[in-house]
């Protein structure tokens, strides 16, 4: 079912003291779409999620979920099916008992345990569903949470943090099986979560927040390669995006405190002021390229270098698909290609210039 948030707001407090943590959020979750909700820690993200669940009131603004509008219907009449970061499972009873809770009303017994086993071995927690949540640990408490969100038929499924306390490996196993399942399913869900790995690997499009604000909503792929400002454009990406002072001149930019050293960007007209000149770190070609630098640290990672130049006192961060023959220390040429420059305004931290680099 469709999703569309107009105006959410929520403060907490009064007068001078008040804390506006949602600041008029307009938000569109189509129907079947997953979408993730990312950013730091207080960003807001968690307050939107617990004002569509109804756990937390609606300060202004409004949510419509499958064309009815339910900001002010209490929780069970919303339709609407959430796993918990803090888990929220019921200490008296089983984890088989906790997935397949409110189930019976609506299936028969033996059909509830079918669906019970088939979630539980989906996310592979078989081995303790006649244990208790008391006796769990964090990550299988989770899944189990998530376990009883996921076998829930409901309009829209909330997800907050759901394997955030699972081991990197059987993360990244179930990253990919809980999507497939919500899309089998025809769910639609909104997934909260400061890891952009999982944002990217499960929705649909992300919605990045910050200080309570929605900075950009789109596909991992427009916000990557075409960031709506400097915030997006240094908080995704790992290692984050490079940025350099620059100015206007000419028919490009000349990059501060490099004398001489002018980035063309054809077409583009500047204002005047100062500027971020931004490159991704895998677009920086090492060993080639008018710029000069100095090797700061060099790391293996396995599967790819991680070479930190000092240049003129900025630390830029190159990554290569192989190993990089250069010293702590040893000078070093670096460049990078027009397209792959993004350029933002310094003071405002609007992009200027988008969809330069390549897909």
């Amino acid at each position: 079912m469709s999703l569309l948030l107009a105006g959410l707001s929520k403060r907490y407090g009064y007068g001078a003291s008040a804390v506006e943590a949602v600041r008029a959020l307009d938000l569109a979750v189509a129907e079947g779409e997953i979408v993730a909700l990312l950013g730091s820690s207080g960003c807001g993200k968690t307050s939107c999620l617990r004002m569509i669940a109804g756990f937390e009131t609606v300060t202004d603004g409004s949510i419509t979920l499958a064309g009815r509008r339910i900001e002010r219907l209490p929780p069970a009449a919303r339709g609407v099916a959430m796993a918990f970061e803090g888990y929220a499972l019921y200490p008296p009873l089983s984890v088989a008992e906790n997935i397949g809770f409110g189930l019976a009303r609506r299936r028969s017994r033996a059909e509830a345990a079918r669906m019970v086993r088939d979630i539980a071995a989906l996310l592979e927690i078989e081995d303790i569903l006649d244990r208790r949540p008391g006796g769990l640990s964090g990550g299988q408490q989770q899944r189990a949470s998530l376990a009883r969100a996921l076998a829930r038929d409901a309009d829209l499924h909330l997800l907050d943090e759901p394997m955030g306390q699972l081991e990197p490996q059987l993360r990244a196993v179930l990253r990919g099986r809980v999507k497939a399942l919500i899309k089998q399913r025809g769910y639609t869900a909104l997934l909260v979560t400061h890891d952009q790995t999982e944002a990217n690997a499960m929705a649909d499009r992300i919605a990045v927040m910050e200080s309570g604000e929605l900075q950009q909503f789109g596909t991992p792929e427009a916000l990557r390669e075409r960031p709506a400002n400097l915030f997006v454009a240094t908080f995704l990406g790992e290692p984050p995006m490079n940025v350099l002072a620059a100015e206007p001149a000419g028919d490009g930019v000349r990059l501060g405190g490099a004398a001489g050293i002018t980035i063309v960007t054809p077409g583009i007209t500047l204002p005047a002021g100062d500027i971020a000149l931004g490159v991704r770190p895998h677009r920086l070609r090492l060993g080639e390229g008018p710029l000069r630098g100095t090797v700061a640290s060099n790391q293996w990672l396995g599967d790819q270098a991680h070479v930190v130049i000092d240049f003129a006192g900025h630390l830029l961060v190159a990554v290569a698909d192989r190993r990089v023959p250069a010293r702590m220390g040893e000078a070093i040429a670096f460049g990078f290609a027009p397209r792959d420059v993004h350029l933002f305004d310094r003071a405002s931290g609007a992009a200027l210039v988008q969809g330069l680099a390549a897909p």
